[in-house]
């Protein structure tokens, strides 16, 4: 028997090319690395989907042990986990990131 919240998860990460759980939204961020995040994409003109684990308990609550990465934000590029707020600044800080989300 599949679990809902997991085909949810899997759904949200194929929904677009770069997706962000973090907490809150781009326009009401709730955390400070979700707000870096979210700040750095808007800077670099990357359109992402957002889902807000703080709306979605559920998800809250599986993502970590689905990804295998503890903390949020969790960032997704092309269906893969490329991790938190520190890795998407440092691949940013290399000319990384940007070849991967656009």
């Amino acid at each position: 028997m599949s679990d809902p919240t997991i085909e949810r998860i899997e759904r949200e990460i194929r929904s677009s090319k770069v997706v962000v759980f973090g907490k809150g939204t781009p326009q009401s961020p709730m955390c400070g690395f979700s707000a870096a995040v979210f700040e750095l994409f808007r800077k670099i003109g990357v359109s992402h989907h957002t889902v807000d684990i703080l709306a979605n308990p559920d998800i809250r609550a599986q993502l970590p042990a689905y990804s295998n990465w503890p903390t949020f934000p969790q960032v997704f590029v092309d269906g893969k986990l490329i991790g938190g707020c520190d890795i998407v600044h440092e691949m940013h800080q290399r000319g990384e990131l940007e070849p991967l989300v656009k």
